[in-house]
């Protein structure tokens, strides 16, 4: 597409120039060319993310909640099968009987339960903690501390050694004062650094300290929740774990619930159709903001290409349309197609024209200023 695009004019041009030789033809029109510089390729637009759902269980498709065009949340249920009621069931069940045992287990053990529940929660709170300091940053800052705290060390030495020299003069003795004065000065400074030194060693210290405390206390309040557990309903307990889930697994091959926020793009069943993993049930699409890949760039022209470079892109369907973007991606990776060596490039489109939809084909234009 894009040769043939670029060189129209030309032939356009050479068109009329030997229809301007015959004599019923009065006229010539001088099309403006493509620049030499311009870089042009074919490309389809897309939005900023797409998935196509699929059951993964066969059955008969009973709950549709959502139709073309809608808007979803992650986490909306959108297609639900029949046969999804037992494997619901199922979750509930095992839930049921997991919860039981632990209401009729021992208080003791109710309790230890209760206590692993908390020290998960201040281990959580101290690892919160500790994960927002900046390590890094109190490193480097401990660091210059202890060279202000050597460098004090050296001047309470000096003063120490200063002070020597004058101690045997008595106390009204004008060197005797000043040498005192300075080791004064100098054994403040030195505290002072000495103080702030343990204190920016302490933000280090303090969160990493609680954190290895709430570590052990949670790993001890586990061992006494364990202890508990001895018998047979130690097993039970883990079986029902184990079929908790299982039967979460289970449900989620029945029901097709959106990973993200998005619009419904494609429904490709409806209710009482029978489906299962053979076939897509639902594309969903982010369409927040919308892309263009590139389908036909050339390793000779993938190179005049750059990161953030301004593109216009004029869709195939309406010539008329001209929008604009930047390049956001190049591919490292090349493709061969007819003994062409192709690179794809990726463009964000500033906006878009509503009647434009997915997968329409578009003419991309590099801007250049060469």
């Amino acid at each position: 597409m894009k040769q043939a695009k670029r060189y129209l004019w030309i032939f356009l041009a050479a068109t009329l120039a030997v229809a301007a030789c015959a004599p019923q033809q009065t006229a010539t029109v001088t099309p403006t060319p493509v620049p030499e510089s311009a870089v042009i390729a074919e490309g389809h637009i897309f939005p900023a993310r797409y998935t196509t759902l699929t059951f993964l269980a066969s059955g008969v498709l009973s709950d549709v909640n959502v139709k073309l065009g809608d808007s979803v949340k992650a986490g909306d249920e959108l297609l639900r099968l029949a046969n999804a009621e037992q494997a619901e069931a199922d979750v509930v069940a095992a839930q049921q009987a997991y919860d039981l045992l632990l209401r009729n287990a021992s208080g003791d053990h109710a309790q230890a339960w209760q206590a692993y529940m908390n020290a998960q929660k201040v281990r959580e709170t101290a690892q919160e903690k500790w994960n927002d300091i900046n390590l890094r940053d109190i490193e480097n800052r401990i660091e210059d501390r202890q060279q202000d705290l050597a460098d004090r060390q050296a001047d309470l030495e000096k003063a120490q050694q200063k002070f020597e020299k004058y101690k045997d003069r008595g106390r009204n003795d004008a060197n005797y004062k000043n040498a005192g004065d300075d080791l004064d000065h100098a054994q403040s400074d030195y505290d002072k650094a000495l103080k702030d030194l343990e204190a920016t060693m302490r933000e280090r210290d303090v969160p990493r300290a609680n954190l290895d405390a709430a570590l052990a206390a949670e790993a001890e309040a586990k061992h006494q929740y364990e202890l508990g557990m001895d018998g047979p309903n130690a097993d039970q307990l883990a079986l029902l774990k184990a079929r908790i889930a299982a039967a979460e697994d289970a449900r989620s091959n029945f029901v097709i619930i959106a990973p993200f926020d998005g619009v419904v793009m494609d429904l490709n069943a409806a209710a009482g159709d029978q489906v299962g993993p053979a076939n897509y049930a639902i594309k969903l699409a982010d369409t927040s903001d919308w892309y263009v890949k590139t389908s036909d760039l050339t390793e000779l022209e993938v190179v005049k290409v750059t990161p953030d470079q301004s593109v216009a892109v004029v869709p195939d369907s309406l010539p008329d349309l001209t929008l604009t973007g930047k390049v956001t991606q190049i591919s490292q990776a090349a493709t061969s197609q007819s003994g062409d060596i192709l690179y794809e490039v990726q463009i964000k489109l500033d906006s878009i024209d509503p009647r434009l939809l997915w997968g329409m084909t578009v003419e991309v234009t590099f801007e250049r200023s060469d």
